[in-house]
């Protein structure tokens, strides 16, 4: 492939700074602040100096302009990977896909059946005296016409990389497997989560500051609105379907780009989540394109690939309003230029900080052969290249998605305004005072940390300070502030909102969550100790009912039910929440277990803080189950009737804003699309109800 050497880079460039797997940018001659911890340097916003759009429009299109044509800040001077930003990249790419052997069969194939349609409807009868010189011709004609609408989708598909260039920084881990891959010429697979559109600016900024070859990020052709979709295109944007129904030629030629992009050490980058988290935790694993990556390096079309889940978190989410009218039903808006350049918090940037953590990336090949390694000592003899034997595939493809969610989880931050959403979320009275906000924020910092969770650090500011910050980012419309009080006193606002920053802390305590849940089917009868304490197998059938309730929601430790069990009920007495009585005679030593003294005079507020992180989804379940009676056939119905999945869950909806307005559900975000899906995906696995899915391609 042919090099393209771009100028030297301006001396004004921004300072990339680096410390172990955290990459913070800053503006040129920026110098950390004395006051700052030596151990904890201080961070500021990713763009402090660029121009903003309601400003100085013109400067800032000026400095976008700049920024894409490679001659901002600074440009690609020593890559690391494939060469992709030259005069013809796109060209070359698409020949490259277009030439693909398992594409041109797929084409073949495909003419032949029409040629057998043709011929079956008389259009080509064998009877005729050409009919062998008429069938050639029509081979030529069907197969130029799937040829064109091939590369036309291809076209349309591939990212056009011909106009950016940037230039080589710092890196430690990153980096250095990066010159690895490169040298093997192995493509690295970025599979970040997805929390908001700005997800597709954060990486590719990172990768453009480190000198990586940016990856090529697939993307929901719904983004492909005039004037945006072009641009994002050329920006790296892979243009896919949001479904490919029964589409052979289309799945083919995605499969086809994809093995021509690893083959050759092309960099990507792939939502594991599919879409947008509407709800502030990471969403169950789409198998789509992940079925694409894994195929490619089962068949050995692709040697490896190195995998490298990424955690991008964000102090102020900008979608949140949308997120959560769709939540509550509202249809989802199409995308378009107005509201995109209506969008004042886009065009200003108003995010707060911005934090991407990279997990330590590992081979795609190696994730293979430990699986079947794994699979041979428990007496199973399999072939992962067998395409036959679909079930063994698919459960290779489902444990490579979750290890990648619990990989992103691992190395996730909890910011500050996830912090104060949860507590705000967590407590009985209406609103809570300043010092007692701030106790419990340090208490929640303190239980993140001792559960390996991560939070963001401030350069060792006070957490009154923090949680100040914090307040400030949420704005009035989340969290309130009641004026007049000798304290300063908040309280939450918009709940189904801050919901969102509240999930984001979940999936560290889900085990405490679920436990706690369970002890309460005992603490809410009342009376003595005696009474609320609960038997330990009773705990075990609670809590394993529950987390097959929620194996779609959340992600659970890996080491099963009883170990992690025990592990909770052990972190949970040392913390003084609960009391384990234990008896020798017992399997497992553990007789009962109930809440301790200290917990019952402290008001039993981290008890119910674990109870009210899940008491949402427990509510939304059950609303799932009450509305499942809607389906009820009137009597002496004898055939069968089917329910349009959409409108099912609508009505299931409205029935839970009426419950929550006349007092029988206590958490309004109960009443939740996302979650109400997933009861119903979860009584579809139980065979509760049956459901018959549409073919359609669009």
């Amino acid at each position: 492939m042919p090099t393209f050497n771009p100028p030297p880079p301006p001396a004004s460039a921004p300072d990339l700074e680096i410390l172990g797997d955290k990459v913070t940018i800053h503006p040129a001659g920026y110098f950390t602040d004395p006051q700052a911890s030596q151990d904890d340097p201080s961070e500021r916003n990713l763009v402090e100096h660029m121009a903003r759009f309601r400003k100085a429009p013109l400067d800032f299109l000026r400095e976008v302009s700049l920024h894409v044509s490679g001659s901002g800040w600074r440009a690609y001077d020593d890559v690391i990977g494939q060469p992709i930003f030259y005069p013809g990249f796109t060209e070359n790419m698409k020949t490259a896909v277009m030439s693909r052997s398992m594409l041109q069969r797929k084409i073949g194939e495909l003419t032949e059946k029409r040629l057998q349609v043709e011929e079956t409807q008389g259009l080509l009868p064998k009877e005729d005296a050409a009919y062998c010189e008429k069938r050639e011709k029509r081979k030529g004609e069907i197969k130029d016409n799937l040829t064109e609408v091939a590369e036309q989708l291809t076209y349309g598909m591939i990212c056009k990389l011909e106009r950016i260039h940037v230039s080589s920084a710092e890196v430690l881990r990153l980096r250095s497997v990066a010159e690895q891959a490169a040298k093997k010429k192995h493509s690295i697979i970025f599979l970040p989560c997805h929390r908001s559109h700005v997800d597709y600016v954060s990486l590719q900024l990172i990768c453009y500051r480190l000198g990586i070859a940016l990856p090529t990020v697939v993307a929901g052709d719904n983004l492909n609105i005039p004037l945006v979709g072009k641009f994002l295109q050329n920006a790296g944007a892979m243009w896919i379907r949001r479904s490919f129904g029964d589409d052979a030629l289309y799945t083919t030629l995605v499969q086809s780009y994809i093995d021509t992009l690893l083959e050759n050490g092309f960099n990507f980058e792939c939502f594991i989540e599919g879409g947008r988290s509407r709800t502030g935790k990471l969403l169950s694993p789409k198998f789509g394109i992940l079925s694409f990556l894994l195929d490619s390096v089962l068949s050995g079309r692709v040697d490896d690939a190195i995998i490298c889940p990424v955690s991008t978190q964000y102090d102020k989410v900008i979608e949140t309003e949308s997120y959560i009218s769709e939540l509550l039903g509202q249809p989802k808006p199409k995308e378009n230029l107005k509201d995109f350049l209506s969008a004042s918090s886009v065009l200003s940037l108003k995010l707060g900080r911005v934090d991407v953590r990279f997990h330590e990336p590992w081979s795609l090949r190696g994730f293979i052969a430990e699986q079947q390694d794994r699979m041979v000592k428990t007496a199973q003899r399999v072939d992962f290249q067998d395409n036959k034997d679909l079930e063994i595939r698919i459960r290779l493809l489902r444990t490579l998605g979750y290890k990648v969610l619990s990989d992103i989880n691992a190395v996730s931050v909890v910011m500050p305004t996830a912090l104060i959403g949860t507590v705000l979320l967590t407590l009985r009275g209406r609103g809570v005072g300043k010092a007692e906000l701030v106790r419990r924020v340090e208490w929640l910092c303190d239980r993140v940390r001792a559960k390996g969770g991560r939070v963001a650090h401030f350069a060792g500011a006070p957490t009154s300070l923090v949680v100040e910050r914090g307040l400030e980012v949420l704005g009035p419309g989340l969290v309130g502030k009641v004026e007049g009080l000798p304290e300063e006193t908040f309280f939450a606002v918009d709940r189904f909102q801050l919901s969102f920053y509240r999930n984001m802390t979940i999936h560290l305590f889900i085990s405490e969550a679920l436990v706690s849940a369970a002890m309460y089917t005992r603490v809410k009868l009342g009376g003595g100790p005696d009474n609320q304490r609960i038997s330990y197998t009773s705990q075990f059938n609670q809590v394993s009912s529950l987390s097959q309730l929620f194996r779609g929601e959340f992600i659970f430790p890996t080491e099963g039910l009883a170990v992690n069990l025990d592990k909770t009920l052990c972190g949970l007495e040392s913390d003084n929440v609960i009391q384990v009585n234990r008896d020798s005679s017992s399997p497992n030593g553990i007789s009962s277990v109930e809440l301790s003294d200290v917990e019952r005079q402290c008001g039993r507020e981290n008890f119910d803080f674990y109870c009210f992180l899940i008491w949402p989804f427990i509510e939304a379940s059950w609303l799932g189950a009450v509305s499942l009676m809607g389906l009820t056939p009137p009597l002496g119905q004898d055939r069968d009737v089917w329910c349009d999945m959409k409108q099912t869950q609508d009505k299931a909806q409205l029935l839970g804003k009426t419950l929550y307005h006349q007092g029988d559900l206590s958490y309004f975000e109960a009443v939740n699309k996302e979650t109400l899906k997933n009861a119903y995906q979860r009584f579809e696995e139980e065979g509760m109800i049956s459901v018959a899915k549409s073919k359609e391609s669009r």
